[in-house]
């Protein structure tokens, strides 16, 4: 296991996280290679009394995944990738992100709802539920969980699944790194691509208004194997976009559908009719699409979220103002389509609440200066007040920053929350693991 302090030179580049907004020091970070450095990792913790995080890809917005004057349990070591075709199954290390996982299970053209951001970490992402562009086919990444090993806080290696440990397994579909550390991840698969139908529309920004009611038309009649988003940006400089439209606001409709070419060009058509002025759907590499929309890093950042039953006219033109207010080039406001496989069976099974809302709000608010995260934060937050009467009350506790404990009561349910409790009890009686959206162990 490699020991990082201040004094090691690598150490400002190790503590870095993808969100420039956060910049703790921790005393330590462990890069722990397998389960048994992991529990040597908490063991030391236990021992000196340091606080504990978990870091794998660093996505949490919240800063999550490390802390000031504590102990980091760096799992990016953990790369291992097995995937049996036969089975249609995988099994990743810890450390393993959406790009590596996508690129070795799209060689024998098998996927499952991966993060819309390829640098994200697998585990985080999955145990914290995982949206992405296949949740409608799919269901959400922790749905398609086989099994979980993890080190629990008192150093014990543990296996969840379906048959051992099933209230633990339950409470991994979603509960985030509450109750251990995940150490590997074995998933089912399905028949994806390598080549799909995908890729971005782009449309001007003074269209907005219509195309916005245009697209809740459209995203309400497409089948289950369309993934879709409405994007509110600042068209960027690239050779794909007309000079007249660069630095201005746009309009994007993302585009991907989860099956053969031929279905996937027809229900691409009604899209296509809007008449878009940058048009990107084509057969496209799977695994390229996940990485088209990448947020840059080293920026300062700060997101939110909430769901949705329906998107009346008044709410759209909410979205719209807000989009003409975007802080900074970089900043988005993103409206997902949810449904199908979302709220299907697999719903019941897992401590989320709300699964049956038609739509999810996202807006990101991302700057190249802390001054202006301070305004992008600013920027989100207003918006959020703005669109709370056309909100359900359910919250995506992977696209928030920390926003209390109430929004992550919202996002279980009382009686979830309570279940989460009694597992929390069982597995980190003492909230060793806090450094997250944190659920509180029941009382004994």
């Amino acid at each position: 296991m490699e020991w990082i302090r201040p004094d090691n030179p690598d150490y400002d580049e190790a503590r870095k996280l993808f969100n420039a907004m956060i910049d703790r020091r921790p005393a330590v970070i462990a890069k722990c290679s397998d389960p048994a450095e992991v529990a040597e990792a908490l063991s030391y913790a236990r021992t000196h009394n340091l606080d504990v995080a978990v870091r794998s890809g660093g996505h949490s917005v919240a800063g999550m995944s490390t802390n000031d004057d504590g102990l980091v349990v760096d799992v990016r070591p953990m790369k291992s990738i097995s995937v049996d075709p036969e089975a249609k199954t995988a099994t990743v290390g810890a450390g393993v992100t959406w790009s590596e996982f996508d690129r070795a299970t799209q060689q024998h053209g098998l996927a499952v709802t991966g993060g819309r951001a390829s640098t994200t970490g697998v585990s985080g992402f999955t145990l914290g539920g995982g949206s992405g562009w296949l949740e409608r086919s799919y269901g959400f990444a922790c749905d398609n969980l086989l099994s979980v090993d993890l080190v629990t806080a008192s150093g014990e290696r543990v296996t969840a699944n379906a048959g051992e440990n099933s209230e633990l397994f339950w409470a991994l579909h979603g509960g985030g790194g509450n109750f251990g550390v995940a150490t590997s991840l074995t998933f089912q698969l399905h028949d994806l691509g390598p080549t799909v139908m995908a890729g971005l529309m782009l449309f001007p920004g003074e269209e907005a208004t219509g195309l916005s009611r245009a697209f809740r038309g459209l995203a309400l009649e497409v089948p289950d194997a369309v993934g879709t988003a409405l994007v509110y940006l600042t068209a960027p400089p690239e050779e794909f976009v007309p000079e007249d439209m660069v630095g201005k606001l746009a309009v994007g409709m993302a585009y991907l559908y989860a099956g053969d070419l031929e279905a996937g060009e027809q229900h691409a058509k009604p899209f296509r009719e809007l008449g878009p002025t940058v048009d990107l759907v084509s057969p496209m590499q799977y695994a390229d699409f996940q990485c088209m929309i990448d947020d840059p890093p080293d920026h300062y950042n700060y997101w939110s979220a909430d769901y949705h039953n329906e998107l009346n006219d008044d709410a759209l033109d909410l979205f719209v103002a807000s989009a003409h207010r975007l802080p900074g080039a970089h900043s988005q406001q993103l409206i997902a389509r949810w449904g199908g496989a979302v709220s299907g069976p697999a719903a019941a099974n897992t401590p989320l609440q709300h699964r049956g809302a038609a739509w999810v709000s996202h807006p990101f608010g991302l700057s190249e200066t802390r001054e202006g995260g301070q305004e992008a934060k600013a920027w989100v937050e207003q918006f959020r007040q703005e669109i709370a009467p056309h909100t359900t009350g359910g919250v995506w506790l992977n696209f928030i920053g920390d926003e209390g404990q109430d929004r992550i009561m919202a996002a279980y349910g009382e009686q979830n929350y309570r279940r989460l409790s009694k597992v929390k009890a069982a597995f980190d009686p003492d909230n060793v693991f806090r450094g997250n959206q944190n659920i509180l162990p029941a009382e004994r």
